[in-house]
């Protein structure tokens, strides 16, 4: 099988980071770029946890940091930090020359995806601002790319942020609705709920076998994601949940994915109460599908494809502060 050509759409926190790694080092991956866009934390702390994550893999400079929108369409950005802290544990490398590229995220997506047309994926796993834009900025970006893979919303099921809304739709709803409504070939949802609680939610015990091979990566790994899995449990979420890094695997390795269906999804822009809530209607309403939305994937498959990755020896480009 030949790689896979992708962007990672990213706002670079926690699983955000593994979803990075597993780009980079899963052979079936070609990771093209990293367009950031504003999400979980400080958004230039985002970009220097993309190049801490590059670094740690080895690749520090080797794929270009797309900057990109640093703020919702038309709301104020809101922050997860009280969830991920900076996203890092507290880790930190001299970032003197790790530069980002020139040319912003949005006009990246456009110009690889004309380069390339119908040849990239890419894997939206923070709120959407920046597809959106690209979608409003050329209407035909939306049927250059191959497919369009999104961590985001819940399927009819409990939020994150709020009782009814999971953290990306919930960050900027508008966009969100505008690229449900765009006309992508293939677009593939992972909801937080139930699909990400139930198969990629893993109890300490499970996740602290991730991180025992005590490679720089798994060494890693354990920095970014303690504080996540600290504040889910104290929430009543038993783990550590790493729904971004699924949405990657399922595009990788389409194999995990156990159930899907075709839904019409839209997302409520209007309501104070339910913002950035995910209606997802089933065949049962007569709507046109516009997603495609994994129902159930190999939970064990994707746990051995997550401990493989922390496993492989890498060796960083430069000292990482903290790292041990």
């Amino acid at each position: 099988m030949s790689p896979i050509p992708v962007i990672i759409d990213t706002d670079t926190a926690q699983d955000d980071c593994v979803t990075i790694l597993l780009g980079l080092l899963d052979p079936r991956a070609d990771l093209r770029a990293i367009t950031m866009v504003a999400g979980n934390v400080g958004f230039d702390q985002q970009v220097a946890n993309a190049h801490l994550t590059l670094n740690v893999a080895g690749r520090l400079g080797q794929v270009p940091v797309h900057v990109g929108c640093r703020a919702p369409i038309l709301r104020e950005w809101e922050s997860a930090e009280d969830v991920h802290g900076d996203g890092s544990g507290g880790l930190s490398m001299d970032l003197t020359d790790a530069s980002n590229a020139e040319e912003h995220a949005v006009n990246a997506l456009l110009r690889l995806t004309a380069e390339a047309p119908g040849e990239l994926s890419i894997v939206a796993i923070g709120p959407l601002t920046n597809i959106a834009t690209a979608v409003v900025m050329d209407r035909t970006f939306a049927s250059r790319v191959k497919s369009l893979y999104v961590m985001g919303g819940s399927n009819n099921g409990r939020g994150n942020i709020t009782p009814s809304a999971e953290f990306n739709f919930y960050v900027d709803p508008e966009a969100a609705q505008v690229v449900l409504d765009a006309g992508f070939p293939q677009l593939t949802i992972i909801p937080w709920a139930p699909l990400t609680l139930r198969d990629a939610t893993f109890a300490r015990p499970e996740y602290e076998r991730l991180y025992a091979p005590g490679t720089p990566l798994a060494r890693f790994f354990r920095r970014m994601c303690d504080a996540t899995i600290d504040y889910d449990e104290s929430v009543g979420v038993e783990g550590s949940t790493h729904p971004d890094s699924l949405t990657l695997a399922t595009l990788l390795h389409p194999e995990l994915v156990q159930d899907s269906a075709p839904y019409r999804v839209d997302v409520d822009t209007v309501s104070p109460l339910t913002r950035g809530m995910s209606s997802m209607a089933w065949a049962k309403f007569g709507r046109t599908p516009n997603a495609t939305v994994v129902e159930r994937v190999d939970r064990s498959g994707f746990y051995a494809l997550l401990a493989s990755l922390l496993a492989t020896p890498t060796e960083p480009s430069r000292p990482v502060a903290g790292l041990g």
